[in-house]
């Protein structure tokens, strides 16, 4: 019988423990598909699962990973045949259902859309549920009526995952992107993603007045807290913010003007129980608009046997991009 390295979170009285196990198939959870998994990647959802430092995990054993792109194997959906190639984000994936950190996996077929025939396993998985979440955020901001004008549009937390795609999306289809960082010594990297100018993150820690001067026609916020607050005051009337992580705290203090002196709008986005139609849109868009050269260079692959201490790395904000999981090694 084939086995296969997985990660696998344990519980142990009020916290869990996370290791490399082998598995079987038999060990695998019920599902309409079997797939032989290639890749998946590391998001900051993972890493907070990795390092227990989310409330992410809702039952256990649990085997880790919100992403997967693979091959199906086996399938008892009509959706679905053996051979073909699929991806699966989010959906529970990693929290309430067995996800991508293996190389099988048993999932649910209403979790999978099929892979676009013009990207690999490995292309998929530098987009991810990081820059899925950047498309989402990009199609939200638009259907807010947020269009390319002479007002610029910022991306907060820009050199990580969600933010370096938010920037190449952004700048593709002609808006004016300011990027947002602590890290300045990225204004190349940034730079040659499409962003107009490269900002301090400072800029925007600085707690302000409820509303301040109209400046910016948009933005993508991956921080929260603070930032987004700051950032909230200083759209202009008619703007939209698509707001998609907390690195930077889950509390937002704000006055309600700007929402209904300005016309603000305040977009919620999140992957995890994206429609299908929706998520098969969204990849199509992707798969037009991914500049796959710029792509490769703001990823990199590790294997699953590194996970831990690149999961430190992404806490720390010391990755830049994308980081792709080969799961097999």
């Amino acid at each position: 019988m084939r086995t296969f390295p997985a990660l696998v979170a344990r519980q142990q009285d009020k916290t869990y423990s996370v290791s490399l196990e082998q598995l079987g198939v038999g060990d695998l959870p019920p599902g309409e598909l079997l797939v032989d998994v290639q890749y998946s990647s590391l998001n900051y959802k993972d890493a907070l699962a990795i390092t227990g430092r989310g409330r992410i995990v809702r039952k256990f054993p649990m085997v880790l990973g919100i992403d997967l792109a693979g091959t199906i194997v086996e399938s008892a959906s009509p959706d679905f045949h053996p051979g073909d190639r699929i991806i699966a984000l989010a959906q529970g994936l990693g929290e309430s259902e067995w996800g991508g950190y293996a190389g099988m996996q048993r999932i649910r077929a209403e979790t999978a859309v099929p892979m676009p025939s013009s990207m690999s396993p490995e292309q998929t998985m530098q987009i991810g549920t990081a820059g899925f979440t950047a498309m989402l955020c990009v199609l939200a901001l638009e259907q807010a009526g947020v269009t390319p004008a002479d007002r610029e549009v910022v991306v907060t937390g820009a050199a990580g995952g969600v933010g370096s795609i938010a920037v190449m999306l952004l700048a593709r289809r002609g808006y004016p992107v300011v990027a947002s960082t602590g890290r300045l010594e990225e204004t190349d990297y940034l730079r040659g993603l499409g962003a107009r100018s490269v900002m301090h993150r400072d800029e925007l820690l600085k707690k302000g007045a409820p509303m301040e001067s109209e400046r910016w026609g948009g933005g993508v916020d991956t921080v929260g807290g603070q930032t987004l607050a700051s950032l909230y005051a200083q759209i202009a009337y008619g703007g939209a913010i698509a707001c998609c992580g907390m690195a930077g705290g889950h509390e937002l203090s704000i006055a309600v003007w700007p929402l209904i002196l300005r016309n603000v709008s305040l977009l919620g986005v999140s992957s995890l129980k994206t429609p299908i139609a929706q998520r098969v849109a969204a990849w199509e868009s992707l798969a037009r608009e991914i500049d796959f050269e710029k792509l490769a260079a703001l990823s990199r692959i590790e294997p699953l046997t590194r996970i831990a201490s690149v999961a430190e790395e992404i806490l720390a904000g010391r990755v830049r991009g994308r980081v792709v999981v080969d799961v097999n090694r």
